[in-house]
């Protein structure tokens, strides 16, 4: 049977549907948002997995039918998930697995397609409130509802789920998820906002995530559903205590190593000759319990100590950060680089500039039109940073994760396009890690940007916190260890300068966090960010002055729109010439900004001079040297610029009448004509005898008295007109006497008559 309900929602209309589709699933729900619709499936296996972990596989798969596309590429079908759908699944898998309850273990998959969108308003938030419902509405057991909602801050007013317009003048981009008491979830972005304003944001969050649990419980209450029966696999009480007593105190010794490596190899030591010791105490039914007796002890040991003592199994005090060595320009041909080192986690960030061709295109179901990305962070997290041994199967959804959370990190302080008009792409290689491998490439890609000279309006780095929290005890950590985030509740990283936040991630792994702990926690992440900035500080403190001399040198001339098509030229043939020819690279933008890059001056200059003579507008009162075209009765049609044509008409080739035009000029000819008058449709008039001295000055054809010349003079008259003894070298009738610049070869134009071609 099909429920609905129907409620408007940060002002638009928002619909919850389940039963109409996809009913042999465990759950299913329809949701409607704007014009934007995203459904949810989920199913459960009914057989218990023997897999060490919870296996739950989320997939979220926007539909190109969704906004009226189809797939570009070769292949007319959806493929490999995007980048943003991968972002779309981890923000709904990490807001879902904490809510499973502890032991349960059959496989659930958890289905999410986007089957509209408006290109208004984002799926992503909806696609978690589909999952909820679907959860809740099914067999499975879960502790749901929750919802999520998207926070933003226009002229600093706060607005839940803005549209992606409105998105574009917020200063905030945070995804939040919870329950209608705590947070479960928070992702997003901001431009140096202070943590006060992210606590406040996190409240309006709040509001909007109770009235969409409300709707739910109330759609909930008309769907009866009975929960699949399981049961948790109870470790016997006689077992519990054996194995306790014999490695209780040897897993407290173990656990308290500094470096990582000799850490695990001592615990994992001390669990196998406990296993061992084990095999002759218990009967054989009673081992397989053993291993699951040493983990607890190991996460119970690691959390009271921290709770009890204020120390955690390194020696740090929970708000000290570990020691950081920091490298810079180790790379000599890259373009900027920085090799940041914090405890045992170490990456090797490097910062390249680009061109206009190597912006990244992306093609999306919330566009109409194909974007482009101009700044990338690129994660790469290899095995041996771990010390691991594991198979290769290209990025992982975890490295587009971190990649992202540390790209909005700088994206926020990085300078306007239209001031430094490169494309940035910064990689960074975790060669180490013992926790917060994403906060390490943060701090290594703002150093690695300041030593490629790129203008950053501030450095930026990152704090990973952790939190310990039995019951109304807690304690909050800065700078977690991989084991205190394995063995806590909490993942919050937190990024910024030192004028705010730019960048924010929370995972929990308890059912959430009040704002009061969160408070605390954002508090407690700014001392420790001021504390890493001030220790990158001491090492490079701003961009250098220069740009690497390996990288590309850009300049950016503003054309006329409607010469676009001249500097292109058919097919191209125009701009791929000045490419070959200089050696530059060359982009234009529709609105006629062309982008010159070239690693050597000259090229760029020589690139920069054919630009303009293409795509130069002619001005009245100046002087041309063109190409006769074509002549006519009424006079010639010069080409004074590549594609540009104006008309000498026959009054203006001398002061005196002209019969015929071909007696002046001739088709092909190059003559030096000066532009006199744009009429009012543009059309443009040359004029050549502006050029010539007038009547009295000595111009042939002038009306003068009649004179004899003087003994020795070198002219003689002819009815009032003097006359050249003989013709200046190389000047024909009527065409003008000084030298022209290309030497006499007939080019186009410029120096050594070779111009740009066509």
């Amino acid at each position: 049977m099909m429920h609905r309900i129907e409620r408007t929602f940060a002002g638009r209309r928002l619909v919850i549907e389940t039963g109409r589709m996809a009913k042999q699933a465990a759950g299913s729900a329809l949701i409607q948002f704007g014009d934007t619709m995203v459904l949810a499936a989920v199913t459960v296996s009914d057989k218990r997995s023997t897999l060490p972990f919870f296996p739950l596989t989320v997939e979220y798969k926007e539909k190109t039918y969704a906004a009226g596309k189809i797939p570009g590429g070769f292949i007319k079908r959806e493929g490999r998930p995007r980048d943003e759908e991968i972002l779309s699944c981890r923000i709904i898998d990490r807001s879902i697995r904490p809510l499973f309850p502890e032991g349960f273990q059959n496989e659930v998959q958890v289905f999410i397609y986007v089957i509209s969108a408006d290109q208004e308003n984002d799926a992503d938030v909806l696609g978690l409130l589909a999952t909820s419902f679907a959860l809740s509405a099914s067999r499975i057991p879960w502790a749901g509802p929750i919802a999520s909602v998207r926070v933003g801050r226009v002229e600093d007013k706060w607005v839940l789920n803005p549209t992606f317009q409105a998105l574009e003048f917020s200063d905030m981009d945070l995804v939040v998820a919870g329950t209608a008491d705590s947070i479960m979830m928070v992702e997003g972005g901001a431009l140096e906002i202070s943590e006060e304003d992210v606590v406040e944001g996190l409240g309006i969050a709040q509001r909007g995530i109770k009235e969409l649990i409300a709707m739910q419980e109330e759609l909930l209450a008309k769907v009866t559903v009975e929960k699949m029966a399981w049961s948790k696999s109870e470790t016997p009480a006689d077992v519990l205590k054996t194995v306790t007593k014999a490695a209780k105190a040897r897993i407290e010794a173990a656990i308290n190593q500094k470096e990582k490596h000799t850490r695990i190899e001592a615990v994992e030591a001390v669990k196998s000759a406990v296993k061992e010791e084990m095999a002759t105490v218990l009967a054989p039914e009673q081992l397989p319990f053993v291993g699951s007796v040493l983990g607890d002890l190991e996460y119970t040991s690691l959390r009271d100590q921290v709770l009890e003592t204020g120390l955690r199994v390194d020696g740090r005090k929970p708000t000290e950060v570990r020691p950081i060595s920091i490298d810079t320009g180790l790379l000599p041909r890259a373009h900027g680089s920085a090799l940041f080192t914090r405890g045992q986690t170490q990456a090797l960030v490097a910062a390249t500039l680009g061109t206009g061709n190597d912006v990244q295109r992306q093609d999306s179901i919330d566009t109409a039109k194909e974007t482009t990305k101009a700044f990338m962070l690129h994660y790469n997290f290899p095995p041996f940073s771990t010390g691991e041994v594991r198979p290769m199967r290209g990025t992982s959804r975890r490295e587009i994760g971190h990649g992202n959370l540390a790209e909005r990190a700088i994206q926020g302080v990085l300078p306007e396009f239209a001031d430094f008009p490169y494309t940035i792409r910064i990689v960074s290689d975790v060669l180490e890690s013992n926790g917060s491998s994403s906060m390490a490439s943060v701090c290594g890609g703002s150093l690695s940007c300041f030593d490629a000279g790129i203008p950053l309006k501030g450095a930026v780095a990152g704090v990973a916190m952790g939190l310990i929290k039995e019951g109304k005890k807690y304690a909050i950590l800065t700078d977690i260890l991989g084991t205190e985030d394995h063995l806590g509740d909490m993942d919050f990283k937190v990024a910024g300068t030192k004028d705010g936040i730019t960048s924010i991630q929370m995972d929990i792994k308890i059912q959430g966090l009040d704002l009061k702990i969160m408070t605390e926690a954002l508090a407690q992440a700014k001392e420790g960010r001021l504390h890493i900035l001030g220790e990158m500080s001491k090492v490079l403190d701003a961009p250098r002055a220069e740009l690497s001399p390996w990288a590309p040198r850009i300049v950016t001339i503003h054309i006329n729109p409607e010469k676009i098509g001249d500097l292109i030229g058919p097919k191209g043939k125009t701009i791929r010439g000045i490419q070959e020819e200089t050696g530059a690279e060359l982009t234009v933008d529709d609105a006629g900004l062309v982008t010159i890059a070239a690693v050597g001056g000259e090229a760029m200059e020589r690139a920069r001079q054919m630009v303009a003579a293409i795509t130069a507008e002619p001005e009245v009162g100046l002087t041309y040297e063109g190409t006769v075209k074509s002549v006519t009765a009424f006079g010639a049609f010069i080409e004074i610029m590549p594609g540009t044509e104006a008309l000498l008409h026959v009054s203006e080739m001398r002061h005196t009448r002209v019969e015929k035009p071909e007696d002046v000029v001739k088709k092909g000819e190059r003559v030096t004509v000066k532009l006199v008058e744009r009429d009012e449709r543009g059309r443009l008039r040359l004029s050549m005898k502006a050029l010539l001295p007038k009547p009295g000055a000595g111009e042939p054809g002038a009306a003068v008295a009649p004179t004899v010349a003087p003994e020795g003079d070198a002219y003689a008259t002819t009815e009032g007109a003097p006359v050249a003894e003989a013709p200046v070298e190389g000047a024909d009738e009527g065409r003008s006497e000084r030298p022209r610049r290309d030497g006499g070869r007939g080019g186009r134009g410029g120096s050594g008559g070779r111009g740009p071609r066509k």
